[in-house]
């Protein structure tokens, strides 16, 4: 664990609902200019027993460490390559998309093999992907992580802050107060899966300036402050940052 430093909040709770239970663990510090958590990637609530059929792994609690921005500012350039959107208050990491693609060789008619260029959108399929009734599931380390926001992962939430992106600026989550910009296309696609837009991959959706109250990273103002938001529809999270993305959100999670 990190050693406490200007500003240190401790989280330690225990699920007490059916499935499997775990002690959280993290530890929020602010030392300089970065803010920095750890923890045992365990949530606050319980989670989903895995494996699944739609997921083949199986949950495994882990230290886990990142470091942002404390004092984050945009500027002027928009990442979009980044191995997760941020990370909790409880420590759990943000990660909305997805490494599958449409395959219809691939098992459930995707597979890692992207040459098709349609993405596979986590919660438009979550239960092929074996998702908890808290909208996340485990990888093939067993890493926990959230697609979207659920009752349990708002349990760890400080009013509507609910973690911290991969630049550092602060993710909110105010409900049907705040609309993301993102609508669905219209038509059917032209390529790949075929049948109509209808969320199930990342390009049936297009931004539109104006359409909501959110830019196209899910950004905006809250409290005279530039702020991402958390939303009840696509893209759920920030999917692009515009300030300095951290190292420990670039390259492999």
């Amino acid at each position: 664990m990190l050693k406490a430093g200007i500003c240190a909040v401790a989280l330690i709770g225990l699920a007490s609902a059916p499935a499997m239970a775990h002690g959280n663990q993290v530890d929020i510090t602010v030392q300089g200019d970065q803010r920095c958590i750890s923890s045992n990637d365990t949530p606050t609530h319980a989670i989903g027993q895995f494996p699944t059929r739609g997921n083949p792994n199986s949950f495994r609690a882990q230290e886990i460490s990142v470091c942002v921005d404390a004092t984050p500012s945009q500027t002027g350039r928009v990442t979009t390559q980044t191995n997760a959107s941020g990370v909790t208050l409880s420590g759990i990491p943000i990660r909305p998309g997805t490494a599958e693609c449409y395959d219809p060789t691939g098992r459930g008619g995707f597979s890692r093999n992207c040459a098709s260029g349609w993405h596979v959108e986590g919660l438009a399929n979550a239960r092929k992907l074996g998702m908890d009734a808290n909208d996340a599931h485990v990888d093939e380390r067993g890493l926990y992580h959230y697609h979207g926001v659920s009752n349990g992962l708002l349990e760890a939430a400080q009013g509507t802050l609910i973690g911290y992106a991969a630049d550092g600026f602060e993710i909110h989550y105010a409900g049907s107060g705040v609309q993301s910009s993102y609508e669905l296309k219209t038509g059917t696609r032209p390529s790949g899966p075929g049948g109509r837009y209808d969320g199930s991959y990342i390009e049936d959706w297009t931004y539109m300036a104006g359409a909501g109250d959110l830019d196209e990273c899910n950004g905006g103002i809250y409290q005279g402050h530039y702020v991402y938001f958390a939303t009840d529809t696509f893209p759920f999270f920030p999917r692009c940052f515009k300030g300095t993305v951290s190292r420990d959100f670039l390259g492999r999670p």
